[in-house]
């Protein structure tokens, strides 16, 4: 009787043994299948700035990390008073026009070391240009012209070779200027300094803030203009015309 026993475990194990693995097998491959409601890694890229990319232009920031962004067209922060730059987020710039911003951030920083260039903007798309010119319609073009570019002549903007900042300390808060970015008035014009600090419309050191953000641009190879104490250029329109494709 015993022999016979053994004989039927000896018969029937091996059987038991493949159905003990399969069941394992099943339980390890149900463990291993993803969610059903597992979405795919949505795309974030920015079409805007693959495109700039493509074009040759750099992300600042990847040139010197040191430098402050807050693109202010990708805020409300505007004298449009909403986001246009929808994607834009980061601030890109012709190789030659960035490596100039480095520059310029390193020569402030050796003067002192807790402050940093904050950018507002810089490469800017032809058809935001147009949202931007359509929305100063209380302004001749002329006087427009002072503050946005005409879209029919171009920005030096849209072709990536002029930036738009301030100062502030390497935790983000920026110095006073005498005016906040894209203020439109005789205020914001270098121009006029010495006339409004007659006035006592601008202190001393709001002027000496403007005088060091222009010296340490200038330092680099920027330069500035009559009407906005932020905006800086690289090189002319005429040039960047010649030299840079303009940004779509």
């Amino acid at each position: 009787m015993r022999k016979q026993i053994f004989c039927l475990l000896l018969f029937v194990m091996p059987y038991l043994v493949v159905s003990a693995n399969a069941k394992e097998v099943k339980v390890e491959k149900n463990d291993h299948n993803p969610p059903k409601n597992l979405k795919k890694k949505p795309q974030t890229d920015c079409e805007y700035e693959q495109k700039m990319a493509q074009q040759g232009l750099v992300n600042i920031q990847e040139i010197d990390p040191s430098v402050l962004v807050e693109l202010k067209y990708s805020t409300t922060d505007n004298f449009v008073g909403k986001d246009v730059y929808g994607c834009i987020t980061n601030c890109f710039m012709q190789k030659r026009p960035a490596k100039m911003l480095k520059q310029a951030n390193t020569i402030l920083q050796q003067k002192h070391p807790n402050y940093r260039l904050l950018v507002y903007d810089g490469g800017r798309p032809h058809s935001i240009q147009k949202i931007l010119w359509n929305t100063l319609t209380q302004y001749t073009p002329k006087e427009r012209a002072k503050y946005v570019a005409n879209p029919a002549e171009g920005s030096i903007h849209n072709y990536g070779s002029a930036v738009d900042l301030t100062i502030a300390t390497a935790d983000g808060k920026a110095l006073d200027m005498g005016t906040k970015y894209d203020y439109f008035g005789a205020l914001a014009y270098p121009i006029k300094e010495d006339y409004f600090l007659d006035q006592k419309k601008l202190t001393k050191q709001q002027v000496a803030n403007r005088i060091l953000l222009r010296t340490v641009m200038k330092s680099a190879g920027f330069t500035a203009i009559d009407y906005e104490w932020w905006h800086f250029n690289a090189v002319s329109r005429r040039v960047a015309k010649q030299i840079y494709q303009i940004i779509e």
